[in-house]
Order: C-alpha cells, then sequence, then structure tokens
C-alpha cells in the first residue's frame, strides 16, 4: 500500500507543480503528457509517461508516439526515450515523473541535435555528386475533376447557350426593379 500512497502524493505535488502550465497535461490519474518547446517550434517534442500499479519501484512507460511527434523520425523519438530511460534507471524506486520532464526540458537542445525537420522538398543525388534539390507539389500532380452534370442539366445548359457555346450576357442578372418595388409595396 506504500507505493500506492507514493503515487497519491506525486500526483498531488504534480498538480500543484505544473498548475496552469499550458504544457502539462493530465490525461488520467497514471497518464501524463508534457510538451517541450512551443508549438511552433520544429524541435519541439512531446513525452507521454504513464505509470504501473507497482510504480515508483518498476519504471514507468515512455511513449513518443503521440501525433504531435509526428515530423520527428523514428530514431530521433527512439534517442529521447533511451536517455529518459537512463533516468529511469537512475531514479528507480523514486518519484521520477518530474524530474524526467525537467530533464527532457533541460536537454531539449541535445535531445533534438540531430532533428531535421521534414519538408516538401527532395534532394537528389546524381552520378557527378551533384546536389539537385527539388520542391514537390501535390497540388500540380492532382488533377482537377470537372463537375459531372446529368443530361438534363446539359440539355438546360444548352438550351442557354449561343451558337458559341456561351451564355447571353446578363443571363443571371437579378431584375432590380421589379426587387425593388415588391419590397417598398409590403
Amino acid at each position: 500500500m506504500a507505493a500506492n500512497e507514493d503515487q497519491e502524493m506525486e500526483l498531488e505535488a504534480l498538480r500543484s507543480i505544473y498548475e496552469g502550465d499550458e504544457c502539462f497535461k493530465e490525461l488520467g490519474p497514471t497518464v501524463f503528457q508534457y510538451r517541450v518547446g512551443d508549438v511552433g517550434d520544429t524541435k519541439a517534442f512531446l513525452v507521454e509517461i504513464s505509470w504501473p500499479e507497482t510504480y515508483p519501484e518498476t519504471a514507468p512507460n515512455i511513449s513518443m508516439n503521440a501525433f504531435f511527434n509526428n515530423q520527428i523520425s523514428q530514431a530521433i523519438k527512439q534517442g529521447i526515450i533511451n536517455k529518459l530511460q537512463e533516468q529511469v534507471e537512475a531514479n528507480l524506486g523514486t518519484s521520477m515523473i518530474y524530474t524526467l520532464f525537467e530533464y527532457a526540458k533541460e536537454n531539449k537542445e541535445e535531445l533534438m541535435e540531430n532533428h531535421q525537420p521534414f519538408s516538401n522538398t527532395m534532394t537528389l543525388i546524381g552520378n557527378d555528386s551533384t546536389v539537385e534539390t527539388t520542391n514537390i507539389t501535390t497540388s500540380s500532380k492532382k488533377k482537377d475533376k470537372k463537375e459531372q452534370l446529368t443530361k438534363a442539366q446539359k440539355r438546360k445548359l444548352a438550351d442557354k447557350t449561343d451558337h458559341k457555346g456561351e451564355l447571353p450576357r446578363g443571363w443571371n442578372w437579378v431584375d432590380v426593379i421589379k426587387v425593388t418595388l415588391s419590397s417598398l409595396v409590403i
């Protein structure tokens, strides 16, 4: 029952320490997330830590699988988890969630040192060792779909067009005088 009391004390401590901190989220009584860095920062990441029933005697579960981290390579995520696991081993038997979050904050630059943000550019290396970078645009690859008309819609449109296939000038104009008079005669 001592582990349960330790968990309750740590939960209260986390709530009081991170009260009002937008980076901290309590997803449940044993699941916590902390965003390291600002939202627009390319080196920002989100750590999720949950503790099992026997915590702090057993290691908490550390995850980097949040959608927020989708721009971070798997190798970088695993490197962050490995560094946090080292901290877990050093603090096993004590409350450590705060310690892990603080370690991640203090070592953000080192943890994200080799992170290259994904972009929509691709580097091509030719046989003559030249490097060429090209932008990939998905909008040019997509073909614009034309609106599909029914036979009745096509027939109606053909009745309105002249011999050149153009609609006559003013075909969709509103009769301003009629609208104005009808609104005055209420």
